[in-house]
């Protein structure tokens, strides 16, 4: 049965995924996050004996494969070399896509993680609540969100679900966008009735009629190519910066300890984006996203119109974009009651190993300094 609540003004979603996953916690953490570091190097003070960077997985063919640049990074074993020469091991771990935030989040404040590529949001809540990270690369110009009405449903745009159940599952990246939707339209979250379930239960949910629209990723193709339901919005409508982001966060107490492995970790992610952007290399790019995750044509539609060329959409730059849409995260999750202390965005940034890793590699004009801008505005919230 599909539970609605409101979020209580002083309890921070923070709080509620700590519960929510607790047992994932005991059962989880300590098996896959633990087993990646010796005993004794959470509160290592001298030079690290080995790397662990968590990413999203997903099962396929018997295993758990990574998608995106942390998938490029294990496949081309650069990384692994380099760190080997150095007598350093690395640590691959796999965080389930229902869990990721939280998981991560957990990750890192027990020091049993250094890196993880995973988003904004969770990222934000977990720095207001005292775990010191930095962005020490991104990941590209961001993953599209899309708002889904269930099969039969008339509505044409966002103003139409006035009172309607929206399944949107609480402080996870694509919260943002969905606001940011709201807000152009003169509409606030308590114009709807908000459920809070997670995405893998969404389908379900709209095929009964237990909500009857829902904020989702790509999954959100799926959904209407499945004919369970019909997009009405996307942020390929919206501007850039609207688009749920990802990068590659760093411990911030990694990073002062060790930067010269952080300067070969970010340069792997940056080789793996190099790859990734050349043209030729598109076909797998887009079959290795869809490993254990969504088919080819949808990864296929999802990149799709989205204003954004091949090449540019996995920068690795810390363009004037990233800056503004940390800055929009920070104040959204502060000024709605999310976390309960401000952070300083600006502080998030590190960029210096990238800007490095790209003279060294030599790609200093690779990528356009700007991020790229959608042609279409956001303010109708529906199709034509």
């Amino acid at each position: 049965m599909t539970v609605e609540y409101s979020l209580p003004p002083r309890i921070s979603i923070a709080a509620r995924w700590r519960r929510a996953v607790a047992l994932v916690m005991s059962l989880v953490a300590g098996a896959a996050l633990s087993a990646c570091n010796p005993a004794g190097e959470d509160g290592q003070t001298g030079p690290a004996r080995s790397v662990t960077i968590a990413s999203i997985a997903y099962p396929y063919k018997g295993e758990q494969v990574f998608n995106g640049l942390t998938g490029v990074v294990i496949q081309q074993g650069w990384l692994k070399e380099q760190l080997a020469q150095k007598g350093v091991a690395l640590n691959f771990t796999p965080v389930p896509t229902a869990v990721g935030g939280p998981l991560i989040n957990e990750g890192f404040s027990g020091k049993r993680i250094d890196f993880a590529a995973y988003g904004d949001f969770p990222a934000i809540i977990a720095v207001a609540g005292g775990v010191p990270l930095r962005i020490v690369a991104p990941v590209g110009q961001g993953q599209e969100v899309y708002l889904v009405v269930r099969k039969g449903l008339t509505a044409r745009g966002i103003a139409d679900l006035k009172g309607k159940k929206i399944a949107l599952h609480r402080g996870r990246p694509w919260e943002l966008p969905f606001s940011k939707l709201l807000d152009a339209n003169g509409l606030k979250l308590g114009d709807f009735r908000i459920v809070n379930i997670n995405p893998s239960a969404t389908p379900a949910a709209l095929e009964s009629g237990s909500v009857d629209a829902a904020v989702l990723l790509s999954d959100g193709l799926l959904v209407e190519q499945r004919g369970i339901g019909r997009v009405i919005w996307s942020t390929k409508e919206a501007p850039a910066d609207w688009k749920m982001r990802a990068e590659l966060f760093a411990r911030k107490g990694f990073v002062d300890e060790n930067p010269e492995l952080t300067q070969l970790v970010v340069e792997a992610f940056v080789r793996a984006a190099a790859w990734s952007s050349d043209e030729d290399n598109r076909a797998e790019v887009v079959r290795n996203a869809a490993r254990g995750a969504l088919p080819e044509e949808i990864v296929d539609k999802d990149y799709a119109h989205s204003g954004i060329p091949w090449k540019e959409r996995f920068s690795p730059l810390f363009s004037p974009a990233v800056r503004t849409h940390y800055h929009s995260v920070a104040d959204y999750a502060f000024d709605r009651g999310l976390i309960r202390s401000k952070v300083d965005a600006d502080a998030l940034l590190d960029d210096r190993f990238v800007k490095q890793a790209l003279r060294d590699l030599k790609l200093e004009g690779f990528w356009a300094g700007q991020s790229a801008t959608a042609a279409a505005p956001a303010q109708a919230g529906g199709k034509s």
